[in-house]
C-alpha cells in the first residue's frame, strides 16, 4: 500500500450514518487495489505524481454560500439548477423550480425511503473493482445528488448541476456523486458543469456519475470540464442502457494540470443507442486523458463515437477508446473516430482506438489520426490577406466547430463557442507578442 493510498483511506467523511457501510466497502476496495503507475496499462501515459505528496487530502472549509453570484453560469439556459461550491450545496445560487415528474434529492436530505432507494442503486453501475478512483469516491461519499425522472415524463427543462471551485488557503479535496435514473419512455437533459474562479489552483476533484436508462428512455447529457488550468480532476461517467434506450452525450475539456475521465457505457438491452462526442483542448503543460469503453453485450445495438482534440504548446492528450462486442451481440453497428491536431512541435498525443469483436455478424469501424495544420490551407488563407497566426486560428476552430454545431441546446452551444474562440485568441496574442 502506498503512502497516498493509506492517507486517502484515513480521510473519512463525517455524518450520514446510513452511508457508513457503503463507505467502508469503498475504503476496503481502495486499500487492496494497486495504485496506478506508469506500468499500469490504463495509466501508461498519465502520471499521478501530482497527488503523490498527499497535500490535497483534507476537506474543503467552504460553507457553500460564499459566492455572491453564480460563476460562469450558462446564460440563457432555462434550467433547474443545483450549485455546489467546493462540494458544499449553495442554496442561494440554486434554483428550485423543479419540473413535474422529476425528483431531486441531496443525500444529506434523503428520508428513510429515499435512502433505501439510493443504497439499492448506488455503486451498481460504476464498477469500483475496475476503477480505483470510483472506490475512493465510494469511501469518501457523504453528499451527492439523486435525480429520478418518472416513467413517461417528457422533461423539457434541463437539469443543471454546477460544481464551482474557489481558492482556499490550503490544498483540499472535493468528492462529487450524481446518481441518475430515467425510467421507461421518459426523456430528460442533464448538464454537468465543472468550473472555477481564476484563482482556484489548489483543488483535487474526484467525481463519479452513474446513469440508469430504462427501456425506451432518452437522455441528453453534457459533461463540461471548464475548471482553472492548475486544478486536478479525476472522474468517471458510467451508464446502463436498457432496451431501446438512447444516450446522446457531449464532453469537453479545456485542460488542466491533470484531467482524467473514464467513460463506460453498457448496452444491456436490444435496440439501445449510444452517441458519444467529445472535444479536448490542452495547451501550456496541461494533461487531458479520456478513456472510453463501450460494452455491447446484446444484439442490435448501435454506437457512434467521435472525439477531436487540438493540442498546443507543451500540452498532452491521451485518448483510449475501446468498443467491446460480446459473442451474443450480433447485428451490432458501431464506429469510433478520434482525430487530433497538433499546433506545436512540443505538443503530444497518445491515441489508441480499440475494437474487440467476438460476434461474426457486425458492422464496426475505428480510426485515429494525428496531424498538423495543412500548409496548403494556410497558404491559401495567407494569399487572401490573412496573416499566418489568424489563419491557424481559423483552421483550428473549423476542426472542432462541426461538433459544436451539432449541440442540441443553443444556450450551451452559445456558451462554449466563445470559450473556444477566446482560447485560440489568447494563443494568437502570445504568438504575436513573441514575434
Amino acid at each position: 500500500m502506498t503512502a497516498f493510498t493509506q492517507q486517502a483511506a484515513d480521510l473519512t467523511p463525517a455524518g450520514l450514518d446510513w452511508l457508513a457501510d457503503f463507505n467502508k466497502r469503498g475504503r476496503d476496495r481502495w486499500k487492496v487495489t494497486p495504485f496506478p503507475t506508469r506500468k499500469t496499462e490504463s495509466w501508461k501515459y498519465t502520471s499521478l505524481q501530482a497527488l503523490a505528496d498527499g497535500s490535497y487530502l483534507r476537506w474543503s472549509q467552504a460553507k457553500g454560500a460564499e459566492l455572491s453570484e453564480q460563476v460562469d453560469a450558462i446564460e440563457g439556459l432555462d434550467a433547474c439548477a443545483l450549485v455546489f461550491v467546493n462540494g458544499v450545496f449553495a442554496e442561494n445560487l440554486s434554483c428550485n423550480k423543479l419540473p413535474e415528474s422529476v425528483e431531486i434529492v441531496r443525500f444529506s436530505q434523503a428520508n428513510a425511503t429515499q435512502q433505501k432507494v439510493i443504497l439499492a442503486k448506488l455503486g451498481s453501475i460504476a464498477d469500483s473493482e475496475k476503477h480505483l478512483f470510483a472506490a475512493l469516491n465510494d469511501s469518501w461519499l457523504q453528499e451527492g445528488v439523486y435525480l429520478h425522472v418518472a416513467k413517461n415524463a417528457q422533461v423539457k427543462t434541463p437539469i443543471y448541476i454546477h460544481h464551482i471551485t474557489t481558492p482556499e488557503t490550503e490544498n483540499f479535496a472535493v468528492n462529487q456523486r450524481l446518481l441518475l435514473h430515467v425510467e421507461t419512455s421518459a426523456e430528460a437533459t442533464v448538464v454537468e458543469h465543472f468550473s472555477s474562479t481564476d484563482e482556484a489552483q489548489n483543488c483535487f476533484t474526484n467525481a463519479v456519475t452513474e446513469v440508469q436508462l430504462d427501456a425506451n428512455a432518452r437522455l441528453t447529457h453534457y459533461h463540461l470540464h471548464l475548471e482553472e488550468e492548475n486544478t486536478l480532476h479525476i472522474g468517471g461517467v458510467h451508464v446502463n442502457l436498457e432496451r431501446d434506450a438512447t444516450l446522446n452525450s457531449f464532453m469537453m475539456s479545456l485542460g488542466a494540470n491533470l484531467q482524467r475521465t473514464d467513460v463506460v457505457v453498457n448496452h444491456k438491452g436490444e435496440g439501445a443507442h449510444c452517441g458519444l462526442n467529445g472535444i479536448y483542448l490542452p495547451n501550456h503543460k496541461h494533461t487531458v486523458d479520456f478513456h472510453t469503453c463501450i460494452e455491447h453485450a446484446v444484439p442490435n445495438c448501435t454506437t457512434h463515437e467521435v472525439f477531436r482534440g487540438i493540442i498546443g504548446d507543451h500540452g498532452k492528450a491521451v485518448f483510449n477508446g475501446r468498443i467491446h462486442i460480446h459473442q451474443d451481440a450480433q447485428k451490432t453497428v458501431a464506429d469510433l473516430s478520434n482525430k487530433n491536431l497538433l499546433t506545436s512541435h512540443s505538443a503530444e498525443v497518445d491515441t489508441k482506438p480499440e475494437l474487440e469483436i467476438y460476434a461474426d455478424d457486425v458492422k464496426c469501424s475505428h480510426g485515429a489520426t494525428i496531424a498538423q495544420l495543412e500548409e496548403k490551407a494556410l497558404y491559401y488563407l495567407q494569399s487572401r490577406g490573412v496573416d499566418r497566426e489568424r489563419a491557424e486560428i481559423m483552421l483550428s476552430f473549423g476542426f472542432i466547430n462541426e461538433l459544436l454545431e451539432q449541440l442540441a441546446h443553443i444556450p450551451v452551444r452559445n456558451y462554449l463557442t466563445p470559450l473556444v474562440s477566446e482560447l485560440f485568441e489568447k494563443k494568437f496574442d502570445r504568438a504575436r507578442a513573441a514575434a
